[in-house]
């Protein structure tokens, strides 16, 4: 059965939570493998890689993006280069057909089974039967501000235009991202907006607004640190590490008007070097003993995994913001695009960036 998240999927999700288990152990593997995500992003925190290294022998090295557009660019051009891959799931068909991953050998992820079918069997992670990537983390896209120097509370997206935050706003440099929140602020499908002109007008008035853009949760970090943000464009997971293992005043906003919801899976690259320990490191990042202190110690977006999620604090953001069924009912799911609409979208926002410039 092939199976799409939805809001009534989400909802299920949340429902199941409360399931309980044991955590398992990746197989003992030998050699290196190579991961290709962005940086921070779970898989290079150092107390996992030295856990993993020590259970099964393997060292694992890192290489990094910061588009999904530059994770299939070196893909491409590097064959044989990496082992395993974060992907969002709307790129995971797109690389399969590519040919840039391979189906996974899901008997060898002990962890499978203890993930939701909502998003482990999600046609975008699986055709004719075979999985070409393992449901991650989910979370979502929408925008956080500083609680320290912002002391009313914040409800709307409509934060971003709000002339008292001007010269101090910040937004990714991504034509989807921009263009999806756009489709929030404006009361319109992310995924197919029916209004185009609108999102435009509505973008180019972020002019006196913003700062500037940010392509790295590292960058983002430090800008926010400097004060040259007080309200800024973020996805939840990097909020919460934000707030956790930066300590700095970071407070996600779900608003009123809703957020960007998204799934990410990780994948086995074609001509992986170390096939069996790609597979054992994924099944570690899914397993909870890994997931629960990520997210409890460092931040980190919500787990695919069942059992993870119910592991951790009742107060964690996870469980207390993203576990809320009525915060849930205000997200709208990323949806996969075409290569037309990518162009279109890239040429609006382009249109939008030149307007700031002038």
């Amino acid at each position: 059965m092939r199976l799409s998240i939805n809001r009534r999927t989400a909802l299920w999700l949340l429902g199941a939570l409360p399931l309980l288990g044991a955590a398992s152990r990746p197989g003992h593997a030998a050699g290196e493998i190579k991961v290709l995500n962005w940086q921070g992003y779970g898989t290079d925190e150092k107390w996992a890689l030295e856990a993993f290294e020590k259970a099964t022998g393997i060292k694992v090295v890192h290489d990094y993006f910061n588009s999904e557009q530059e994770m299939l660019t070196k893909l491409r051009t590097s064959p044989g280069a990496y082992d395993v891959v974060l992907i969002n799931n709307i790129y995971v068909m797109d690389a399969a057909k590519e040919g840039l991953i391979q189906p996974l050998d899901t008997a060898k992820l002990s962890n499978f089974g203890d993930l939701a079918p909502a998003l482990r069997d999600s046609d975008r992670f699986v055709k004719d039967g075979k999985h070409f990537a393992s449901a991650w983390v989910w979370g979502l896209t929408s925008f956080a501000y500083n609680d320290e120097k912002i002391t009313d509370k914040i409800d709307s997206i409509e934060a971003m235009w709000d002339p008292k935050f001007a010269g101090k706003v910040g937004m990714r440099d991504d034509a989807m991202e921009a263009i999806q929140f756009a489709a929030l602020a404006t009361g319109q499908d992310i995924n197919n907006p029916a209004d185009m002109a609108k999102i435009k007008d509505k973008l180019a008035a972020l002019k006196p607004q913003l700062k500037t853009f940010w392509s790295s949760e590292d960058e983002w970090n430090k800008l926010f640190a400097a004060g040259d943000y007080l309200v800024a464009v973020y996805w939840s997971g990097s909020a919460s590490r934000s707030r956790k293992a930066m300590k700095l005043p970071v407070r996600f906003v779900v608003p009123k008007e809703g957020a960007i919801g998204w799934f990410d899976g990780l994948a086995v690259a074609a001509n992986a070097p170390n096939p069996d320990g790609a597979h054992a490191f994924i099944n570690f990042m899914i397993d909870p003993s890994f997931y629960v202190p990520w997210d409890t110690n460092v931040g980190a977006p919500a787990s695919a995994n069942l059992k993870a999620m119910a592991g951790l604090p009742e107060d964690a953001l996870n469980r207390a913001v993203l576990g809320d069924p009525e915060v849930v009912k205000r997200v709208q799911w990323m949806a996969p695009v075409t290569d037309q609409q990518r162009q279109a979208q890239q040429e609006l926002w382009d249109e939008v960036k030149t307007s700031f410039a002038q």
